[in-house]
């Protein structure tokens, strides 16, 4: 069991690489190997061996072949309607690092409903560990609208200039009048850089989010949350 014996035979991988695609967890896939084998000392390699083939290998294809893929959809998607916009910027191993993308609903809906945006990048893709952000405004019914969507490898301030320079060309170079975003130090600093006129405002709903974890370690914490509510 020493780590320069063990070894993952060509069939082994290939089920590995047949079950994850399945859906099936590596623990299980692991299990099946022990039971075929007769029990755990007949096998050659261990549970940990893998899971790191499944992370160095297989994810690692499957993230390149579907970012080709998306790289693809978004282009039949313009093909369908010239007023898609989208830009895809990849990573040297073929991975998505920055996309941007709105179709043309999102961008007729601008002209209307464009003066405040909301900018959201509190979801994260699972497989990928990309941030998904949304561009959202509010129709004349107050109703949110998708106005754009973005996916980003880190949260880093040249992502956030990038993605909002995106922004700005799929808009006509038309900079909303505000924007409210989580607090973020790299993306206020990105939007000073790309949108000097526009007023950038902390979502009050992040802020008061916040508030039972800030001030938990305070006796009166429940009357100061209470006080805190009523103030704003």
């Amino acid at each position: 069991m020493l780590k320069q014996h063990r070894e993952l035979s060509m069939s082994i991988r290939r089920t590995i690489e047949n079950n994850e695609e399945a859906g099936i967890r590596p623990s299980k896939t692991y299990q099946s190997f022990v039971a075929a084998a007769g029990g755990h000392r007949e096998l050659h390699f261990i549970e940990k061996d893998v899971r790191n083939y499944i992370t160095r290998e297989v994810r690692n294809v499957s993230e390149q072949e579907d970012a080709k893929e998306f790289g693809k959809y978004l282009l039949r998607m313009k093909e369908k309607n010239q007023n898609f916009f989208f830009e895809l910027q990849l990573e040297e191993d073929q991975s998505i690092k920055l996309a941007f993308w709105a179709d043309a609903r999102s961008r007729a809906a601008f002209e209307y409903f464009g003066d405040v945006i909301s900018f959201d990048t509190t979801y994260n893709t699972n497989r990928y560990n990309l941030v998904c952000g949304s561009f959202v405004g509010v129709n004349h019914h107050g109703q949110s609208t998708l106005l754009g969507c973005s996916l980003m490898k880190n949260e880093e301030i040249e992502s956030f200039k990038w993605l909002f320079q995106c922004w700005l060309r799929c808009m006509g170079g038309n900079a909303p009048k505000g924007f409210l975003t989580d607090q973020c130090a790299s993306m206020k600093r990105a939007l000073e850089a790309c949108m000097p006129t526009t007023v950038h405002r902390w979502c009050i709903w992040h802020i008061m989010k916040k508030i039972p974890s800030k001030l938990n370690g305070y006796k009166g914490h429940a009357d100061i949350e209470q006080e805190m509510s009523h103030v704003v």
